[in-house]
């Protein structure tokens, strides 16, 4: 994997809320058994409230809906 062992991350996120965009990419949580494990997605919906992000840009049904704060939260049972 790219940048292993390195100490370096070989994304980059964005983890500010206020700034949020669509194609952002961004680390995200999951709750449950997944609890503690990083993943990465692409903002795909950016609303007040909350954000549509993927984990596969190129799965048109790979939506899941997560909180807008810096790293957003995805319940377990959204994940697709």
């Amino acid at each position: 994997m790219l940048g292993m062992g390195e100490g370096g991350c070989p994304f980059e996120f964005n983890t500010d809320p206020a700034t949020f965009k669509v194609g952002d990419s961004v680390s995200y949580r999951v709750t449950g058994s997944l609890e503690g494990m990083p993943f990465a997605g692409v903002l795909l919906e950016v609303h007040e409230d909350h954000v549509v992000l993927t984990s596969d840009p190129q799965d048109k049904a790979s939506r899941m809906r997560a909180t807008r704060e810096s790293r957003p939260v995805v319940r377990e049972e959204d994940i697709c």
